[in-house]
Parts: structure tokens; C-alpha cells; sequence
């Protein structure tokens, strides 16, 4: 994604837990339930992914220790990544983050996690085939089990399905004029 992509924008609000490892001055304000406008070691927050990305990395003068340390989002728990394992078509992805994928791009990106990026890249392998199979068979994608599937899906997966069923049908419109020419 680039820098201005409404996506990656999108991506970068989203929200991680986030643990102040020391007392920061100044930055009260992003503690609502404060009046102060300092920030008490121990307190955790939701903070945007780029803010906390960028306060995690930077060190206080004078202290070996970062700013806040990060956790992983809710929708890269241990319950949802287990719940992927099981089964990565029942998970509705959408309602855990709209870019789901690009979220998991970019925790990989701040810590080395080897169990979650293989959960992310299975699950993408299993329900990449599920997409395929919808979007060139649209008839059995409208209601029961497979419109569940497609109202879960994430933005990158919305796309792909479109992308899939407009190749589908650009297909069969080839092949039948084709078919009419001889």
C-alpha cells in the first residue's frame, strides 16, 4: 500500500493496546480519563497504530527503556488466532478489522512472531480458494453460509472477490462469443 492510500490510512488508525513503561510529560491528553498532562508509568491505552508504532520505538533521554511497550490488537489474539486454525472460513474478519491483513502486515513489521504469520498466511490460502469458488459460481454466494462468508470478508479480500467475479464473467462473455463466431 502507499503512504496515501485511503487503505494504508485506514490501516494506521486502527487501534493497539499499549502499556507506558515510564512517566511521559506532555502527552495527558491522550488519556481521557486524565487531568493531568502527564501520562503515569503503568497506564495502558488504545492508541492509533502510528502513533504507537512511533512512541514504542523512541527511547527517553537518559533511560535504557522505551517509551510504552505494544500488545497484540484483539483481532490478532490468541482466541482468534486459534479460532483461524480451527477453521479460517468461519472467522468474519471484518468485524475484527476492516483491513485485517494489512494490520497483520504491519505487527509482523514491529515484532518477529513465526505462529502469526504462518495463521495469516494459511488462513489467506484458505479463504483466498473460498473467494475463487464464490465469485465464479455467484448463484450459490447470495444467501446461507457463503453470504455470511462474504460479509466477513476484509477490504483485500472485498477486492479480490470483485477482481475474481469481474474475470468470471468478462470469461464467459468471451467464450460465448466465441462460441457464436463459429
Amino acid at each position: 500500500m502507499s503512504y496515501y492510500s485511503p487503505d494504508a490510512l485506514l490501516t494506521d488508525a486502527q487501534r493497539l493496546p499499549c502499556t507506558f513503561e515510564n512517566a511521559v510529560q506532555g502527552l495527558g491528553f491522550l488519556d481521557p480519563s486524565s487531568t493531568s498532562s502527564t501520562i503515569p508509568a503503568g497506564t495502558t491505552l488504545q492508541l492509533p497504530l502510528w502513533l504507537a508504532e512511533m512512541l514504542a520505538v523512541s527511547q527517553r533521554m537518559g533511560t535504557p527503556n522505551n517509551v510504552l511497550s505494544l500488545d497484540n490488537p484483539p483481532a490478532l489474539s490468541s482466541r482468534v488466532l486459534n479460532a483461524l486454525k480451527a477453521d479460517p472460513k468461519t472467522v468474519e474478519l471484518r468485524q475484527l478489522a476492516t483491513h485485517f491483513y494489512a494490520l497483520g502486515e504491519r505487527v509482523l513489521g514491529l515484532w518477529d512472531e513465526p505462529e502469526l504469520e504462518e495463521v495469516l498466511i494459511q488462513t489467506y490460502k484458505a479463504r483466498t480458494a473460498e473467494i475463487a469458488d464464490l465469485a465464479h459460481n455467484p448463484q450459490g454466494a447470495i444467501g446461507g453460509e457463503a453470504g455470511v462468508f462474504l460479509r466477513g470478508l476484509d477490504e483485500d479480500e472485498r477486492q479480490l472477490f470483485r477482481v475474481a467475479h469481474e474475470s468470471a464473467k468478462m470469461m464467459k462473455q468471451f467464450m460465448t462469443e466465441r462460441s457464436t463466431k463459429n
